[in-house]
């Protein structure tokens, strides 16, 4: 009798422990489970430890994904003025929590058709673009393009979080021509920089030399103004002395003896080994009218 009782027992504890494990389901965060009763949706079960009706009566359709997505698509096409380029699109996506019902049961591989819908709207929107408005626009473009797929994919329970294209790549020839173009600018470019340095030395040079002179010519106008007033004190200090000289014979003397002066000094410098004066005995003499006549031709 003791031994009937512990295996009625026994086997309501087995059938305990079926119905509990066959009850018992848990759902992992960031995501959902899809209950079906004899395959018909009956409800969902976020994350947490869930009951369920056993024997197969409930059972888990699926545990969908609300974490976010990423599909990398490739597309190619071809640009207004005929250049065939290949776009590499990144595209974030993600099941909307409100609508997880319609992501599982409306589509079956929401990657490939994400993927129709970025190739359909590329190739309807590159085609009016020319190649180097494509590239200066591209960011534009990715974003109609995520608002059109957006727009198609919330009907299925998606959300379209982002769309980027990565990159476009011209057909191989065109690539090479773009180099060859962008090497012959930027060596115009740096001839353009050389000349304009050149030009700026050049100018610098000039603008140096020009107040060189003009500091010579500022010395040579102070040293003949002093050489006019010493000769004017000189007149002076002559006539001062009472000597009875006109004033053109004083002047006359004074040049006189400031030209020969100059000889002097011409003579001491390095290098200058030979002075020419006038052979005839008149030569000073005519050296003094020469310069008399010079002074009163200015």
């Amino acid at each position: 009798m003791v031994l009937q009782i512990l295996l009625v027992l026994l086997f309501l504890v087995v059938i305990a422990s079926v119905i509990t494990i066959s009850s018992v389901y848990v759902v992992r965060q960031q995501s959902v489970a899809i209950i079906e009763r004899f395959g018909k949706y009956q409800k969902l079960s976020n994350s947490g430890i869930h009951l369920r009706a056993p024997f197969g009566i409930d059972r888990i359709a699926a545990r969908v994904q609300l974490r976010l997505l990423q599909s990398e698509i490739v597309v190619e096409t071809k640009t207004q003025d005929n250049v065939f380029v290949t776009m590499n699109v990144a595209t974030q996506y993600r099941v909307n929590e409100n609508n997880v019902t319609d992501a599982y049961y409306k589509l079956m591989r929401p990657e490939a058709q994400i993927k129709s819908y970025i190739e359909d709207a590329l190739r309807s929107s590159v085609p009016k673009l020319t190649l180097d408005e494509l590239f200066e626009k591209k960011d534009e473009i990715a974003l109609e393009v995520q608002k059109q797929v957006a727009e198609e994919m919330s009907t299925y329970g998606y959300i379209i979080v982002k769309t980027l294209i990565t990159k476009v790549e011209p057909d191989a020839e065109v690539k090479q021509s773009m180099n060859e173009i962008n090497a012959a600018q930027r060596k115009r470019v740096a001839a353009q920089e050389l000349a304009e340095a050149d030009k700026i030395k050049i100018v610098t040079a000039a603008e140096a030399e020009a107040e060189k002179d003009r500091l010579h010519g500022v010395g040579i106008a102070e040293q003949r103004k002093a050489i006019v007033d010493g000769l004017a004190d000189s007149i002076q200090e002559l006539k001062g002395a009472n000597v009875e000289l006109t004033e053109e014979q004083i002047m006359s003397i004074l040049l006189t003896n400031q030209y020969l002066d100059t000889l002097n000094n011409f003579a001491d410098k390095d290098g200058n080994n030979t002075i020419f004066l006038p052979a005839n005995p008149n030569g000073v003499e005519d050296i003094r009218t020469h310069i008399l006549s010079a002074l009163k031709a200015k």
